[in-house]
């Protein structure tokens, strides 16, 4: 029996669209919701709500180190500034399973994003979390995480999923 999978696979083309940021409501809470459930029954890193289907400006990251889980809903997220040196690290997607590739990002970053009252925050993050910050941040603007990477790398990535694809039908 095959799992069935929350999360929309690439090529969806609502990977590709970027959700226009808007007030806090209930819609979005909703959103934030689900997607904060999706997070945590898949231990996720980080989700943007593109990977549930909804077109809405909302991510959730984990915070904390790597190995556990601290999540935060963002609402509305913006990168605002990117500092010190690129650094390579693993990023895969929910919504690619079973493909990782390196991708050279920023080592801190710093979020401005709405909290779930609509109020403006501020997120500095560093390592892991900035990482995971960017990589949802960029989702959530319709930005997939391969667009990082050149065109032979993208293309060796995609036969690798298409292969994997076909092992499990």
């Amino acid at each position: 029996m095959t799992n069935v999978s929350p999360f929309i696979l690439f090529p969806d083309p609502r990977l590709r669209l970027a959700a226009q940021q808007r007030p806090v409501d209930d819609r979005l809470r909703a959103t934030g919701s689900a997607l904060l459930k999706a997070a945590e029954s898949h231990r996720a890193y980080g989700l943007a709500a593109a990977h549930i289907g909804a077109l809405e400006p909302v991510i959730v990251v984990s915070i904390g180190p790597e190995a556990g889980r601290d999540y935060r809903l963002l609402y509305n997220p913006r990168i605002v500034e990117t500092a010190g040196e690129n650094v390579l690290g693993t990023e895969g997607s929910v919504s690619l399973p079973g493909i990782e590739v390196e991708i050279s990002r920023p080592h801190q970053a710093r979020i401005a994003y709405d909290n779930e009252e609509g109020e403006p925050e501020i997120l500095d993050l560093e390592g892991f979390a900035a990482r995971v910050a960017l990589h949802e941040t960029e989702q959530a603007h319709g930005i997939f995480f391969l667009s990082h990477l050149s065109r032979l790398k993208r293309d060796a990535a995609l036969r690798r999923y298409q292969k994997l694809s076909r092992e499990q039908k």
